[in-house]
């Protein structure tokens, strides 16, 4: 079991580095690409995504060393390990996608104010197109990454590169109707791309936020822990559930009403084959629960 247990965790860690350390240097070289393609263009969409991916590499950055963070075992002063690095990274990332979409107001403002034509379109839609294919694959790694670990950092990583992926989209969309002579057409979607990017950054701020004042887990996962407990046949019933989570480590606490008379040894086995059929439903969780007789006054107590 333990083997098992440690087998597993090594390949979390595993997938978590190979998020991380592709969404770096993915940025890297999207960085490397849009700053010649703008360079050459003068494209103030195309400055939006290199912005964007600028952004995505701090992000990414921080990212990579919040998850290796993270991934520490528990020690003695941090004893529920170091699970939230992960959110507190998604809420540094938040900022940073807000920041970013305020300089891109600011700038397609100026740009609507002060037209300036497009040049070397067809070297910027090329460089947007390779854009476009390398956040493609990325996203499919994470995707894949997420699916198995459930991590919020990368699950935040992945947000904003979607929303990195609209945006090279839509720059693509700007950089030919520049062509056609559309000016005012490029900082038109350089200002959608920046509203975008801000609700993007409001989202990621907010779940990390909630991770940080550790809500509850969804209802229907409540359902299914107290579920669990009132199938054993000698479980009369169940309260005080409490969850929370804590990067991709769950945290589970309830208590079990059972009968007054039943002896303290299987009071006790049945609370540990219960917290085994609930870390079954959530891996990586750690369950906590304790025993009352049926007839205790625990209905009038409070929670904490």
């Amino acid at each position: 079991m333990y083997k098992q247990d440690r087998k597993k965790g090594l390949d979390r860690a595993g997938l978590l580095k190979l998020a991380s350390g592709a969404s770096v240097l993915t940025a890297g070289v999207l960085i490397v690409a849009k700053t010649g393609a703008w360079y050459m263009t003068g494209s103030v969409s195309l400055l939006a995504s290199l912005v964007d991916s600028v952004m995505d590499s701090l992000a990414s950055l921080i990212n990579l060393f919040a998850i290796r963070y993270a991934l520490q075992p528990p020690d003695e002063e941090h004893r529920f390990g170091h699970g939230k690095a992960e959110p507190l990274a998604g809420l540094a990332q938040s900022a940073f996608i807000a920041g970013s979409a305020v300089f891109l107001v600011f700038h397609a403002v100026d740009r609507l104010r002060y037209p300036h034509a497009v040049e070397q379109v067809p070297m910027g839609m090329w460089v947007m197109a390779l854009a476009i294919f390398l956040t493609l694959v990325l996203l499919l790694i994470q995707r894949h990454v997420i699916r198995k670990t459930g991590s919020t950092a990368i699950r935040a990583d992945s947000l904003h590169y979607i929303t990195d992926l609209l945006t090279n989209i839509s720059v693509l969309i700007a950089l030919y109707l520049a062509s056609l002579g559309w000016t005012k057409a490029d900082p038109i979607f350089a200002m959608v791309v920046a509203a975008y990017i801000f609700y993007s950054a409001f989202q990621i701020g907010h779940e990390a936020f909630q991770q940080l004042m550790d809500r509850e887990l969804p209802e229907e996962v409540l359902e299914q822990i107290n579920a669990i407990a009132m199938a054993h046949p000698e479980v009369t019933g169940t309260h005080h559930t409490r969850t929370r989570q804590s990067g991709h480590m769950r945290f589970v606490q309830m208590h079990l009403e059972l009968e007054e008379n039943m002896s303290l040894k299987r009071a006790h086995a049945i609370a540990d084959q219960i917290e085994r059929e609930i870390m079954t439903f959530l891996p990586d969780s750690e369950v906590i629960i304790h025993q009352d007789p049926k007839d205790d006054s625990h209905k009038h107590a409070s929670p904490l």
